[in-house]
């Protein structure tokens, strides 16, 4: 009989599977507070029920094939499935620690993982490596929450120490949507990662009628839209799923999208040069977004092999961010890390897949 990935099991679930249900709870700690790689180290346990579950399942979906480490501190993760399929996963420090004069620490070091929710990419976008391979599965809700499970593992980051998770790996997570919110529940438990879904972003290239299945789950994650275009010709141009979700119905879909009070819908907008950083493109963006509490995150093309498009001047960058202050529209310029390894979505996979061969 195959085994079971006991991570894709909520905790309600695993209670109801093993009795008495308490024990669900001590094995949600060992496996996301404690980070046990195997049942015997849940000492906790009778030793009969550790046989029991050692049978019954495993918790090993994820192997670490490959990392990359960046002068700027973030790593690229090349994990490899149990079908021998990869994904990617980026760990990002997004402020280092900071000490006072006598050593003490002021405050700890705060991260971002990147995650995947599929193998592949069914969306199609030009600019991205990851849907060049084409579409294999979804990943399952153990497969996602893992990546972040062994990072944290792997840097020794403390099961207190909260960080930000991002579903902006490989993949489109709205095409996934009934294990990525599972697994957005998992990461929020108590007794497992304890991350808040206010520290959960799903990112989605606009599947309009998926947003709105979110919004109905009102599951309290942030909301991040990859617009990349002001209208629809170019935006079909590059990002193909624009056909069936034009920009009008993404913008429908999220000004009915519940979100906090105190947060903003994440407009992510990838600068290329001469296709879309010029001052045309920023008016036009200013005038979508009107009456949406929003927030526009510039991000600079990461060029990689094969690819048509190129990097925008940073005058051009500031220019169009200036635009955007200026008019009254909140946006930010996202700090390139990375840069020096497989950075883009897709680039160590690729690669990886191409030393193989």
């Amino acid at each position: 009989m195959e085994q079971i990935n006991i991570l894709d099991l909520s905790k309600e679930e695993l209670s109801n599977a093993i009795k008495p249900a308490f024990r669900a709870k001590q094995i949600y700690q060992w496996l996301y507070q404690k980070y046990v790689t195997s049942f015997e180290e849940m000492k906790n346990l009778p030793k009969e029920l550790q046989l029991a579950l050692k049978k019954t399942y495993h918790l090993d979906p994820l192997r670490i094939v490959k990392i990359e480490v960046s002068k700027d501190g973030s790593k690229k993760y090349l994990f490899e499935l149990k079908d021998k399929n990869t994904v990617e996963s980026v760990l990002l420090p997004m402020k280092q620690e900071q000490v006072d004069e006598e050593g003490k620490r002021v405050h700890h070091t705060r991260y971002t993982i990147c995650i995947s929710s599929q193998v592949g990419c069914k969306i199609g976008c030009t600019f991205c490596l990851t849907g060049k391979s084409g579409f294999k599965r979804n990943l399952s809700a153990g497969e996602i929450t893992s990546q972040v499970l062994m990072i944290k593992r792997d840097n020794a980051i403390a099961e207190n120490r909260r960080v930000n998770i991002v579903f902006m790996g490989m993949g489109e997570p709205l095409d996934n949507l009934t294990n990525v919110s599972k697994a957005v529940h998992i990461f929020s438990d108590i007794d497992g990662l304890s991350i808040s879904t206010r520290r959960q972003t799903i990112s989605t290239s606009g599947l309009s009628s998926q947003i709105e299945k979110l919004g109905q789950l009102d599951l309290g994650v942030l909301l991040a839209i990859s617009l990349h275009a002001v209208d629809d010709t170019l935006r079909q141009k590059l990002m193909p799923i624009n056909k069936a979700y034009n920009i009008e119905s993404i913008m429908n879909a999220v000004r009915a999208f519940p979100i906090d009070a105190r947060k903003r819908v994440m407009f992510e907008y990838l600068v290329m040069k001469g296709i879309n950083d010029d001052q045309s493109n920023a008016k036009k963006l200013v005038k979508l977004l009107h009456g949406i509490k929003a927030k526009v995150n510039l991000i600079y093309f990461n060029p990689h092999h094969g690819s048509d498009f190129d990097r925008p001047s940073e005058k051009d960058m500031l220019a169009f961010q200036q635009y955007l202050v200026d008019h009254g529209v909140l946006c930010t310029i996202r700090q390139s890390k990375g840069i020096d390894i497989s950075a883009a979505c897709g680039q160590l996979h690729d690669k990886e897949k191409h030393d193989i061969a």
